[in-house]
């Protein structure tokens, strides 16, 4: 299809997001600090939501890179805007919530290092949020996991640049090169034409789904990356895959935390039983402290 149709898949897409129920909110929202910045970039710069705990010392705080879900075709940072702040005030650090550019209008690997270059500018310029350039931890939810992962897959290119301490894999799809028919299904699972049009808009040729940046799980080595925690839903169609991550990198002798929520479907964070939700963001959160602890 040309750029035209896949335009207007996309917008059709937009207007009607999949998902079941309004998106949840936390049993207790804390009151934290929250700012909307742009940060510089070659894109022509990139809008964030920054949080800070309210309790914050005055010591630079330690910073988690925030990346959202969508298919990389739809939503923003917007969409994670409570449970940043859940994050902020658990883990006593800075949230910087990235609302990167979408496809097909900007197609892989643009996301990939325009992600990349609002955690580089943050550990170049920690004076402007007030943070710890030496604690930086980054994560993601479906798509935004994938981008998190390829982010500290990049960064090893680049000879760890940049002091990644931390990587949150949430629900992520992490082999687009797999035909979405040929994964595990779930009545509940991201219908298989949803999923292959997801790949299709993101993707600037199929040759690019084997690309680690774009499918991780091709990456030929996982060693030298940050210690991680992978999260998984038991009834979603990507669930294999993040489990398969989560193995390669324990294999690279990495500290892996792989934790499946059972009964649960894709997005289970953001809609379905809060309790199991809560149960995951303060999972994340405790594992951001404790990183940042150890760093």
């Amino acid at each position: 299809m040309d750029k035209q149709q896949q335009l207007e898949i996309a917008q059709k897409l937009r207007m009607n997001v999949v998902g079941t129920g309004s998106a949840l909110k936390p049993s207790s929202l804390p009151s934290v600090q929250r700012e909307e910045r742009i940060i510089p970039s070659s894109f022509g710069g990139t809008r964030v939501l920054v949080y800070k705990p309210d309790n914050a010392l005055s010591a630079p705080l330690p910073v988690y890179v925030n990346m959202h879900g969508g298919g990389f075709i739809f939503g923003n940072a917007d969409m994670d805007d409570v449970w940043c702040k859940v994050i902020a005030d658990r883990a006593s650090c800075a949230v910087v919530n990235v609302d990167y550019r979408l496809a097909p209008e900007h197609k892989f690997p643009i996301a990939v290092h325009e992600c990349y270059e609002v955690v580089k500018w943050l550990h170049d310029h920690p004076e402007q949020f007030s943070i710890n350039p030496e604690k930086i931890a980054v994560g993601g939810h479906s798509a935004g996991g994938n981008l998190a992962a390829a982010v500290c897959l990049l960064n090893r290119q680049r000879d760890n640049e940049l002091p990644i301490v931390y990587q949150i894999i949430d629900y992520a799809p992490l082999d687009l090169d797999t035909d979405p028919a040929l994964k595990p299904t779930f009545e509940e699972a991201i219908p298989v034409e949803f999923a292959r049009t997801f790949n299709s808009l993101y993707l600037e040729a199929m040759e690019d789904a084997r690309n680690p940046l774009a499918s991780p799980i091709f990456a030929e080595s996982l060693h030298g990356l940050p210690e991680a925690l992978v999260i998984t839903a038991e009834r979603d169609s990507l669930a294999a895959e993040g489990e398969k991550y989560a193995e390669r990198l324990k294999q690279a002798g990495l500290r892996v935390m792989y934790k499946q929520y059972k009964g649960v479907a894709h997005g289970f964070t953001h809609y379905g039983d809060l309790v199991i939700a809560e149960e995951a963001w303060h999972l994340m959160s405790d594992k951001l402290r404790e990183a940042f602890a150890m760093s």
